[in-house]
């Protein structure tokens, strides 16, 4: 695992950096693979064992989260193979992270372009430095999304204001990512990780089981039809009502009315 893609955990939170700021957090080949291979482990670990509560995604320096693919390295893969490689080895990373059971954060901390706006929508939710800037940008490049950000953002804002996102491929301010409903939180100015630590330390607090069962309800309500998905909510709810933290949570409720 190269240094270009730093990861840390403590107290049940992971934290994974982009790590090549003066390419402002362009991933190269190398960098891809490394990101590549640590979803797959942290996702592995996952289904081994109750240890992350949330993962945070962030880039090192101030000045970018991501800001996709490295264009000085890709000018010199210029085939459609090499296109499709690295379509295939990031598009299945960011399935891989999405499909994580636990809450994903992205800590946008600077510029995310181009692939570091995929990468962004891949998590379940974003925090924008009020500093940063979003921007679908392929289309000035001569490229659509190519690791899943399309399907992302149709899903996440509709299909007229994905259309308009994707033409314009403006770079977008936090107010305007904001508002369009790219990003679910802006940060002071320099505290989009100090935000994102803050909302993840909260999620730690409840329920593992039922931090994971509502993050199953809504993904059902994405992939599956709405007869089906109202089966699957309904098949998780028996177990939390049996579960040690809905009986606490009522103890503690009866114990409060007696004393009114």
């Amino acid at each position: 695992m190269t240094n270009t893609i730093q990861f840390t955990h403590a107290d049940g939170i992971a934290v994974l950096t982009f790590n090549r700021p003066a390419q402002r957090n362009a991933l190269d080949t190398a960098a891809m693979i490394a990101f590549a291979e640590r979803i797959a482990q942290i996702a592995a670990d996952a289904a081994q064992h109750d240890l992350f509560r949330a993962l945070i995604i962030t880039g090192a320096g101030t000045n970018a989260f991501c800001s996709g693919a490295d264009l000085v390295e890709m000018s010199g893969k210029p085939s459609a193979a090499d296109g499709l490689a690295m379509s295939a080895r990031m598009g299945d990373a960011l399935m891989i992270l999405e499909a994580l059971p636990f809450p994903t954060i992205a800590a946008i901390n600077g510029y995310a372009l181009g692939g570091g706006a995929e990468v962004a929508l891949a998590c379940d939710l974003r925090i924008i430095d009020a500093a940063a800037r979003i921007g679908f940008v392929q289309a000035r490049r001569g490229l659509t999304p190519g690791w899943g950000g399309g399907q992302r953002l149709l899903r996440l804002v509709g299909y007229p204001r994905a259309l308009e996102i994707l033409l314009e491929a403006r770079i977008l301010d936090a107010d305007t990512a904001h508002t369009a409903g790219l990003v679910e939180r802006i940060a002071p100015a320099g505290g989009a990780l100090d935000a994102a630590r803050a909302f993840a330390a909260e999620i730690a607090q409840r329920d593992p089981a039922v931090v994971r069962s509502i993050k199953t309800l809504l993904r059902a309500g994405w992939m599956q039809p709405y007869p089906q998905a109202l089966m699957s909510e309904r098949a998780l709810f028996p177990p939390l009502w049996a579960g040690d933290a809905r009986k606490a949570a009522t103890q503690s409720f009866l114990e409060k009315s007696d004393k009114s």
